[in-house]
């Protein structure tokens, strides 16, 4: 489990595509400072697992389906990825629950400069838009945010300096892709509805 606080920008080295998979490998110290083989960090929201490691880099197998929910296929050596190490059970609980399960994805479709920081809006697929409400969390590229609103077809969240300078979302454009995870605790909400009032069939 991650808590969408991005540790580290990290940077692709090299994307091995396979005819149904890849293999990543990126540079990251500070994540590979304690890292083991089958280890889990998270990469721009994608959870994913450790197969070798060392002179801070790492590599992992991401799979088919992984390619195809995801923005990970696109990424190309040089380009900049969020990093995350799975939490600790002693860590301080920074964001909210993220899985490292990405949901879909989606593209910057505004952004707007304000004194100190930025309101960035995307586009929001409709069979992820029940999900989402204000105030409500989001993971983007994983990174952890606040929904400001919801309105047919995209979201906007605030982005402070911080954010801007540490995370991939300070220097993306209209545009460009990102993953996004929906807050699972919603999912779970609603298939316990879902299966309560489901109708029963009338006995005969």
């Amino acid at each position: 489990m991650f808590t969408g606080i991005v540790e580290e920008l990290g940077t692709v080295v090299a994307l091995d595509r396979g005819t149904d998979s890849a293999r990543l490998t990126l540079r990251g110290p500070l994540v590979t400072s304690d890292a083991t083989h089958g280890a889990s960090i998270a990469v721009n929201g994608v959870c994913l697992t450790v197969v070798e490691h060392g002179d801070g880099e790492f590599t992992v197998d991401v799979m088919a389906e992984t390619l195809h929910r995801s923005s990970l296929g696109a990424l190309a050596p040089g380009d900049r990825v969020n990093l995350e190490r799975a939490m600790a059970a002693s860590s301080r609980f920074g964001g909210h629950v993220v899985q490292g399960h990405v949901d879909g994805t989606t593209t910057i479709t505004a952004r707007e400069p304000g004194e100190r920081w930025e309101v960035v809006r995307f586009g929001l697929p409709d069979d992820l838009a029940p999900y989402l409400v204000e105030k409500g969390s989001i993971t983007v590229d994983g990174v952890s945010l606040t929904v400001v609103d919801v309105t047919d077809g995209s979201f906007s969240v605030s982005l402070i300096p911080t954010t801007l300078d540490l995370t991939t979302l300070g220097h993306k454009g209209v545009g460009d892709p990102v993953n996004l995870e929906v807050d699972v605790l919603a999912k779970y909400v609603e298939r316990l509805l879902a299966t309560r009032f489901a109708p029963t069939e009338v006995a005969r």
